[in-house]
């Protein structure tokens, strides 16, 4: 690094912080990508920002690393506006080597685990300025690197688009439910008429059948028949099934309490609830109620360290419900917007792992690129 960089050093004295000013830029704000000059909530002056920075000047392609937290993690720079570097923060200034190919050789597989061994690897694992000034880079002649870290570009613009899109189907479907659940846009029945009349309130606890499981955690596996249910995100098996039908699951402990919609023979956690048999209910239509106003459960929830629910706070929660036809068009709805979520989550998965793939044949030679019709190895 110190013969193609120069890593300069943040000042180690804590400013003064203002609510507004000019951003502070710390480990935690920093991630792979253009520099965030946003997200950081810690301002300074003016006078405190040509203090911290008078021995460093600041261009468009520099670098900035975490050297504690995201360890080895780096931003760059792609905007004229000042920034001050925070504590454990240091500024990389490529010089006869490409800027951005610096940046996707930091992010390998062997810097990023010669960065690991020298930080320690621990919880609180910190990185020396010496250790990444030492630090190893196979490097391309320079027409080259320009090449691939062009190449790698495009491949970050394909997945910055992709986020957008998604964060964009995220909040579209969440205008969605708040609209949609709670009766302040009415859709159209099959007749093209816009559906009409009051929605009815009811309780969860009359118009459903609420049980929990009898199962352990130590009952479940991952090659089982039947699909297990307890509190955790990952999907786990049995080898046996306690239910067969349509329910909505919701964890009996934790913090978000987020359902599960299911259909089909399941076993349950003992402190895992399953809602079934609610024949004045469209399933999926319940199963977006409950995710909706499931704020009745954070409410309500007991415990300190890892929250828990009981089953009144079930039978309690309120609902307002409109006839069955229409809610199964709200169902549909927001199934489709899911499916568009669930899409575009995919498509992000598969850049995200195929340029994994390519930086792995890129960065260490092993693919070949052409410049000016010129194929390098």
């Amino acid at each position: 690094m110190s013969d193609v960089t120069a890593v300069i050093d943040c000042k180690h004295r804590t400013p003064v912080y203002l609510e507004a000013g000019i951003p502070l830029v710390s480990p935690g704000t920093i991630k792979w990508g253009a520099l965030d000059l946003v997200s950081p909530v810690k301002r300074v002056s003016q006078d405190e920002y040509e203090s911290l920075m008078d021995h460093c000047s600041v261009e468009i392609g520099d670098l900035v690393m975490s050297r504690n937290q995201s360890v080895g993690i780096a931003s760059y720079v792609d905007s004229d506006e000042p920034f001050v570097l925070g504590q454990d923060t240091v500024l990389i200034k490529p010089f006869e080597v490409d800027s951005k190919f610096v940046f996707y050789k930091l992010q390998s597989e062997v810097v990023q685990r010669s960065i690991v061994k020298l930080a320690g690897g621990s919880t609180f694992s910190r990185i020396n300025l010496a250790d990444i000034r030492k630090l190893k880079l196979n490097l391309p002649p320079l027409p080259e690197q320009k090449k691939i870290a062009q190449i790698l570009s495009t491949w970050d613009e394909a997945i910055t688009t992709t986020e957008q899109l998604l964060a964009n189907s995220q909040q579209q479907k969440k205008a969605l439910m708040q609209q949609l659940l709670t009766g302040k846009k009415r859709l159209l029945d099959t007749n093209g008429v816009r559906f009409s009349g009051e929605w009815r309130e009811r309780l969860l606890g009359n118009i459903s059948k609420i049980t929990t499981g009898s199962s352990n955690r130590q009952d479940s596996h991952m090659n089982g028949a039947y699909t297990f249910f307890d509190r955790s995100e990952d999907i786990r098996t049995s080898d046996t099934y306690l239910f067969d039908c349509e329910a909505v699951i919701v964890p009996g402990e934790g913090q978000d309490f987020i359902p599960k919609y299911f259909v089909g023979k399941f076993d349950l956690h003992q402190r895992t609830y399953a809602i079934m048999d609610f024949p004045e209910c469209h399933g999926k239509f319940l199963f977006y109620a409950i995710h909706y106003f499931r704020s009745h459960f954070l409410t309500q929830a007991v415990g300190s360290t890892v929250k828990s629910l009981r089953l009144p706070m079930f039978q309690k929660m309120k609902l307002r419900l409109p006839i069955v036809e229409e809610q199964q068009k709200i169902a549909t709805v927001l199934s489709c917007a899911d499916k568009e979520i669930t899409a575009l989550q995919q498509k992000l998965d598969a850049l995200k792992q195929e340029k994994k793939a390519l930086m792995q044949q890129l960065l260490t030679g092993k693919r070949q690129v052409k410049i000016d019709n010129k194929e390098v190895a």
